[in-house]
């Protein structure tokens, strides 16, 4: 197999991979014995998914997690630069977006190695293609502040940016924060702001919905106190 460093997706939950992975990335997976992982433990878990057959003791993880230094990540890359293939796998969804993964794919570029990124589901992505907001300018912008007075001004400077440049603003939280996101988005915008919750995306439990905040406060919320969402937000 070419050597490069393999970008490869992961479900976004106990999603079966035939439904939202091409075969493809299996024979690319086969190929590979070098993974940098954002959690040891899920990454060997999704390959056994992949391939039950695959010898998960014969291969080498390289942990980029909460207790990796950034510095580590160019010896990671040694097997792709004495020609061997590596893979990056993240705990969920695309690897470098919204990930430490970035980090080695900017070390890899920056020593002209070859990237490849695999097809593969993206929540962000996902939630923008199912929200009816504009598909051409978004942004997303992470956690916002856990302070509620500093969040309650995150969540109107955003919402004066979709207004003003027509651009989705896209934001997630912590599941068990996502109640008091929730209600706080509905008590700090105006009432014509459209807003749209995406939980659980290509899951079991999938959640889509867009009302503007004045219609969001005449129905029930969603339970999303167990379930990754985002929350986009547009004029």
């Amino acid at each position: 197999m070419e050597p490069a460093l393999y970008l490869i997706p992961v479900t976004l939950g106990d999603t079966p991979l035939s439904q939202v992975l091409p075969e493809y990335n299996a024979g690319v997976v086969r190929g590979i014995r070098h993974f940098i992982v954002e959690d040891v433990r899920s990454a060997r878990r999704f390959l056994k998914k992949v391939d039950r057959d695959i010898d998960i003791d014969g291969l080498t993880f390289y942990a980029m997690g909460k207790h990796a230094s950034p510095q580590d990540f160019a010896s990671y890359l040694r097997p792709l630069e004495q020609g061997l293939p590596v893979g990056v796998i993240s705990e969920a969804g695309c690897p470098a977006v919204a990930d430490p993964g970035a980090d080695v794919v900017a070390i890899a570029q920056r020593k002209g190695l070859r990237v490849v990124p695999l097809v593969g589901p993206s929540s962000m992505i996902l939630a923008v293609m199912a929200s009816g907001f504009n598909g051409q300018s978004f942004a997303f912008n992470g956690y916002l502040p856990i302070d509620p007075a500093e969040r309650s001004r995150r969540l109107k400077a955003l919402e004066q940016r979709a207004a003003a440049e027509h651009q989705t603003q896209l934001f997630i939280e912590t599941p068990y924060r996502n109640a008091k996101m929730f209600e706080e988005i509905l008590r700090t915008c105006r009432p014509q702001t459209r807003l749209c919750v995406a939980a659980g995306i290509t899951c079991a439990e999938e959640f889509i919905k867009t009302r503007t905040v004045q219609e969001w406060k005449k129905h029930p919320l969603p339970d999303l106190s167990k379930v990754p969402a985002i929350f986009l937000i547009y004029a």
